[in-house]
């Protein structure tokens, strides 16, 4: 009869074949969706921030489906471009609210 730690055992799965598969001791498999679904979203606007480290100059770009497409290096205007970009979320065209539409 031995005390010290014994190997762990992967858990038999119960009858049915309908269980989750293990990966790992405790840790269930999950089933991923498929990579190929479209369920109709698509990226309209970006925000691309750079901001590399103290000493150097932080920039941003921002631009949209609708055709914006702006730039601004330093600080200052970085985060005035950062403020505009939210504000152009919520007033552009293709981003504005689609509640009361025919889906």
């Amino acid at each position: 009869m031995t005390t010290g730690p014994h190997p762990a055992e992967p858990a038999l799965a119960p009858a049915g074949g309908g269980a989750p598969k293990v990966v790992a001791e405790g840790v269930p498999s999950s089933v991923r969706p498929d990579p190929r679904a479209d369920d109709g979203r698509r990226p309209i606007a970006w925000l691309h921030l750079v901001a590399p480290g103290r000493g150097t100059t932080p920039t941003v770009r921002s631009w949209c489906a609708c055709g914006r497409d702006l730039f601004a290096a330093g600080q200052t205007r970085a985060l005035a471009l950062i403020a505009d970009h939210v504000q152009h979320r919520v007033l552009c065209p293709l981003l504005a609210s689609q509640e009361g539409k025919a889906a």
